[in-house]
């Protein structure tokens, strides 16, 4: 893997581990703590959503939300098979790291993003396809 490419990644997990650390004492400022929506599509390219400049297709209500919060333009991918990719949103961990194929199932007892959320205080839900073998574990939905 290139330098700049290790960087960048370890300046995304200190950005999220920072995130983490700080949400808990915004409540305790007083100040108001942000939701948080993640909405992961299955095989999606970026030109299938107009938020991303598809001219194909119209996503009025992504688009919308792209708009009021936050849209990824600069990132990238590992691992596109569906359960590898799915273990790596949660750990922040690469694909060697977590499942390595389609047919191992996820470690549930490690730390993810869905039990930092639940340690500050916020209440968590999984809706959809989980499609790693294993029962979610840190989801209270």
């Amino acid at each position: 893997m290139h330098s700049s490419r290790r960087r960048s990644l370890r300046c995304q997990f200190k950005v999220i581990t920072l995130l983490f650390a700080v949400l808990p004492s915004l409540t305790l400022l007083g100040a108001t703590r942000p939701n948080f929506l993640f909405i992961m599509s299955d095989d999606h390219a970026a030109h299938a959503v107009s938020a991303y400049g598809s001219v194909i297709n119209r996503t009025p209500q992504l688009d919308r939300l792209a708009t009021n919060g936050m849209l990824f333009t600069r990132c990238f991918v590992n691992n596109s098979i569906c359960i590898p990719s799915r273990a790596a949103i949660l750990t922040v961990k690469y694909s060697h790291m977590n499942v390595v194929t389609v047919f191992n199932p996820f470690d549930g007892s490690q730390p993810h993003v869905a039990k930092y959320l639940q340690a500050a205080g916020y209440q968590t839900a999984i809706i959809g396809k989980w499609h790693l073998f294993t029962d979610p574990t840190g989801f209270d939905y």
